[in-house]
């Protein structure tokens, strides 16, 4: 997946060599990902080891232009937020080495989160729609995500 963020960064031009704090791409681009991956879900479930894991790697991707991404569990609440790991300028699309598991992640007890919303804000202030996703059925340890609103 890094690798993939990376070549992606740098097929935009967004190498180490031309990027700088100045130079994040446009709010637009990322606001266009956002929209993008909505139907593949911002976030994905799996049953995993005796858990209920739950990846927002979609959204850590794009945290370089992000203040905050609010979520709740099993409501609409959106009463948490989940921890951003910093931005690095140069490679914005990539999540830092140095960062474990629970930069993507959190682990919950098996089944137990039926819906999951969750709601962007920007660095401008500005906010993204609240989107719900639930677990999808059938897919044994595999990672997906379903829209239910």
């Amino acid at each position: 997946m890094k690798k993939l963020l990376l070549a992606l960064g740098l097929l935009m031009g967004l190498g180490p060599a031309t990027a700088s704090a100045q130079e994040l791409p446009d709010l637009s681009m990322y606001k266009m990902m956002l929209d993008a991956n909505k139907g593949s879900g911002w976030v994905s479930f799996r049953e995993y080891d005796g858990h209920q894991w739950i990846y927002f790697s979609a959204l850590v991707t794009l945290r370089c232009r992000m203040k905050e991404v609010r979520y709740s569990l099993n409501s609409d609440a959106l009463d948490q937020t989940f921890p951003l790991v910093r931005c690095i300028p140069a490679i914005p699309f990539a999540i830092p080495s140095d960062a474990g598991w629970e930069a993507t992640a959190m682990r919950q007890p098996s089944q137990s989160v039926k819906t999951l919303s969750v709601q962007v804000v920007f660095d401008d202030d500005s906010e993204s729609e609240i989107m719900t996703f639930a677990p999808c059925e059938g897919v044994g340890d595999m990672t997906c995500a379903r829209v239910v609103n």
